[in-house]
């Protein structure tokens, strides 16, 4: 509910889903969820239709969707509520399904350099490297997923659960999920 101009996140959230032709949303909620709740009701103001999934203890991003999987009827994607996106949604989920992934993680390029060198040892202890504040590049989850309803088979029920553990879980599986 943390404003960003004169609407909170949540509503900027919403209103992108819609105009990526996203009309059901679940809005998974926990301690003091009620304040979204009376904030958004059912949605329609918004031109949307909007559920919500309430747990009663902190279960992690993971476990906060399992939560809601009884109002999950298939294909979704799922979004952190804390961050504010602007990519083609539609061209996400053409990915996912061409690929036909179970996960499809939204990606964006980053990098940073390290405010310290980098020291490398063997084994025993010889110093074998040194890397001077490193430059490091790589790809970072921006909390955006194109799932299919089984990959919420990878999270148990009613725990502390975190994405990246589920994540885990289904790569171990050998499952096909994609960036």
């Amino acid at each position: 509910m943390l404003p960003v101009g004169e609407k909170p996140i949540l509503q900027h959230i919403v209103e992108w889903l819609k105009e990526s032709g996203i009309t059901e949303v679940v809005v998974s909620t926990g301690y003091l969820g009620r304040f979204i709740q009376e904030y958004f009701k059912d949605g329609s103001e918004l031109g949307v239709r909007i559920e919500y999934a309430t747990s009663q203890r902190p279960l992690g991003t993971g476990g906060q969707l399992k939560a809601a999987e009884a109002k999950i009827k298939g294909r979704f994607v799922c979004l952190y509520g804390d961050a504010l996106l602007k990519f083609d949604l539609r061209q996400l989920l053409r990915f996912h399904e061409r690929h036909r992934a179970l996960a499809t993680m939204a990606l964006m390029r980053y990098s940073t350099e390290l405010k310290y060198g980098f020291m490398e040892t063997d084994t025993s202890g010889r110093l074998t490297g040194w890397k001077e504040k490193p430059k490091v590049t790589g790809y970072i989850n921006v909390g955006c997923y194109a799932m299919e309803k089984k990959f919420l088979s990878y999270m148990p029920a009613n725990e502390m659960f975190g994405m990246d553990k589920a994540f885990d879980r289904a790569m171990k599986a050998r499952e096909l999920l994609c960036g």
